[in-house]
């Protein structure tokens, strides 16, 4: 029986799809993420699931959207026991291992992976109970403001790199002791599943001196943009002249390019120890995504959350070159659900029932036919998301607009075409799949989960 092929998954926090070199950006500096680009498969329309940490890491481990995973908000975390990727690929004879940031804030701090490095482990005192709560942190209390963010931004070593840089020495090491370890050898036909997942280039925006400097006075920060009116999509404005200056976001820029090569190149290392370890890469399956973007001060705005390409839309690569020679390019809509069933169907490997995943592999082949080009994001519980090929529709609840984004006539995403009677027929079609997943005032009662299988 010929051995499952490993898998090296690759993960940061909070990088916008267009700070990289494949994706034609010619300031900053992605090497690695470049090479794995240039003979993997490039998904230019990935989005998450959620645009925020906790739901979109725990909709990318089950395989399910916030509304059916039950992780909708900031803080919630899946059940104990539930069935994840790991788990899945753990019950199928997988060593399933992970180096860095999961966000699982409860009791079960595995989900399924048999071994952790390191990273954020530990069990918010809500999901303890008793006297714990009395040392439950608000979430305002161990956070700064996105202004004093911006104003503080430049040279420095931030907790993210600490994290990361911890994060890496232990996948390293890990790997070292896997394949090479001189004193028990260990079983060399047990496939493995690796992540290392970095918090970079998530704030605070501090980079190293040579990078800062590289960038200060190349970056292009958004400056002057004008505030898209909506009551939810002009929150977290951060204004120049007033709130910071010009100056200000320009150094934020530079850190925020400084922290994406810092991550590019510990990536590398990672790689490179798989390679001193005697490992073709090419026989690996390696996936590079992040869990949302950055607004960076697109509109205006800085942070996540928002349904603009800049936040919710992710990178996204699969580099296989045993299956996929050539790699290619993939336009379609597709969702970071999907890499729960896209590593199963590459591995062989059984796919759960009851999933909101959908395996890209027919679209790595070229064999789109029949795919529902659609892809959803949800935040809080109340806000929705749904792109059909260029169209992205929006329901913020009764109390807000309906917002329907053009990305062909408009890319820019500075006007609502809701209202527009050319598209009548199509926001119908909307509102009543946003009926189907839960939302609305005609909300399905009954719903499972998005119903692609």
């Amino acid at each position: 029986m010929d051995k499952k092929p490993n898998m090296l998954f690759l993960m940061s926090d909070e990088h916008r799809p267009d700070v990289a070199g494949w994706a034609g950006n010619t300031v900053i500096r992605t090497p690695i993420m470049d090479m794995l680009a240039k003979d993997g498969v490039v998904f230019t329309n990935a989005y998450t699931p959620s645009p925020i940490c906790i739901p979109a890491r725990q909709c990318i481990m089950s395989g399910q959207l916030p509304r059916t995973s039950k992780c909708e908000k900031f803080g919630q975390d899946l059940p104990p026991g539930s069935m994840t990727f790991a788990r899945q690929f753990a019950l199928e004879g997988y060593e399933t291992v992970v180096s860095g940031k999961l966000h699982h804030l409860g009791t079960d701090q595995m989900q399924g992976w048999t071994s952790r490095i390191s990273g954020d482990i530990q069990v918010n005192p809500y999901y303890i109970g008793g006297k714990a709560m009395a040392h439950r942190k608000n979430f305002a209390e161990v956070k700064w403001s996105d202004a004093k963010e911006i104003t503080r931004a430049g040279v420095g070593k931030g907790l993210c790199v600490s994290h990361d840089e911890y994060a890496v020495q232990g996948a390293k090491q890990f790997i070292k002791d896997f394949f090479c370890n001189p004193y028990y050898d260990r079983d060399q036909t047990q496939p493995l599943l690796l992540k290392v997942s970095l918090l970079q280039p998530h704030y605070p925006y501090f980079t190293s001196e040579e990078k800062f400097n590289y960038y200060l006075n190349r970056v292009d920060p958004y400056l002057d943009e004008e505030v898209f009116d909506h009551p939810f999509l002009s929150q977290h404005q951060v204004k120049a002249g007033s709130d910071v200056t010009e100056r200000d976001l320009r150094r934020a820029t530079a850190a925020y390019y400084g922290m994406v090569e810092t991550i590019d190149s510990m990536y590398g290392e990672v790689l490179d120890a798989l390679t001193h370890a005697g490992q073709n890469l090419d026989d690996w399956i390696i996936v590079y995504t992040s869990d949302h973007g950055e607004m960076l001060g697109q509109h205006g705005i800085w942070e996540k959350q928002k349904f603009f390409d800049a936040s919710a839309r992710v990178p996204l690569i699969i580099r296989y070159p045993r299956k996929f020679q050539n790699g290619g390019v993939v336009e379609a809509n597709v969702n970071l659900c999907d890499l729960f069933a896209t590593l199963c169907d590459l591995s062989e490997t059984p796919v759960p029932d009851g999933l909101d995943s959908r395996s890209l592999v027919p679209l790595m082949a070229n064999n789109g036919e029949g795919w529902n080009n659609e892809t959803i994001s949800q935040f809080m519980g109340t806000n929705l998301m749904i792109k059909r090929d260029h169209l992205k529709y929006q329901y913020y609840g009764e109390t807000m607009p309906e917002v329907l984004f053009d990305l062909h006539r408009n890319p820019e995403e500075s006007l609502n075409f809701i209202d527009e009677p050319e598209y009548a027929e199509q926001v119908e079609q909307f509102r009543l799949r946003r009926s189907e997943l839960g939302f609305g005032p005609e909300a399905n009662p009954d719903y499972q989960n998005a119903g692609y299988v």
